[in-house]
């Protein structure tokens, strides 16, 4: 079963939110890291297609062990996955796996696809590395509030009075991108949002 944590409200989120999370994420290469993830995120876009379907599908196994069990504690009907888009726009499809494996994983639960119901139009800085990205053109503003509904394009009319989970890789607190995206679906008239993430850094 996932782990329940409480998204702080800040000057990005208006009020605190329901998250969970399946595992810690520690540092790659690490003992039990789900070092996979990394995988799926192919910053470059040259991994290989078979270590991304295997990394595709080890992150719908695990949508597939927990979702349910969120929708049943929350009491969650009507309810639609939504991904938090990436930080390019440009993105090749090899470089939108993870999406994929949530598209997969909600189709396998016939539970609604909500993987298209936000997409990235312009590319905002990409906030997962420590480090600057070598070879990597890391255009675009850093969080700011606002900054998913000026970025993307929200389907408004699909997201009205739904239940959503939006779903992410990994959750690092004060990073913003999870809250400023739950604050736009609250925005775009979403009846309940929880947070759902693979892993979470501690």
């Amino acid at each position: 079963m996932a782990e329940r944590f409480i998204i702080r409200k800040n000057r990005f989120l208006m009020k605190n939110t329901i998250g969970y999370y399946n595992c810690e994420y520690v540092r790659y290469g690490q003992p039990g890291n789900p070092d996979f993830l990394n995988k799926l995120k192919n910053i470059y876009g040259n991994e290989n297609i078979s270590v991304l379907k295997s990394s595709m599908k080890n992150a719908a196994v695990l949508l597939e062990e927990d979702i349910p069990d969120i929708i049943e504690e929350n009491d969650l009907n009507n309810c639609a996955l939504i991904c938090v888009p990436r930080s390019k726009a440009w993105f090749t499809a090899k470089q939108l796996m993870f999406k994929e494996a949530v598209r997969m994983a909600a189709v396998n639960m016939n539970i609604i696809d909500g993987t298209d119901y936000i997409i990235r139009t312009d590319d905002t800085y990409t906030t997962h590395f420590r480090n600057p990205i070598p070879n990597f053109d890391n255009d675009g503003d850093k969080p700011y509030p606002g900054i998913t509904k000026e970025t993307c394009v929200i389907d408004s009319e699909k997201i009205y009075n739904k239940n959503i989970i939006l779903i992410d890789d990994i959750y690092t607190n004060g990073v913003n991108i999870d809250e400023d995206c739950i604050q736009a679906l609250t925005d775009a008239g979403a009846k309940n949002i929880i947070l759902y993430v693979i892993a979470y850094t501690r």
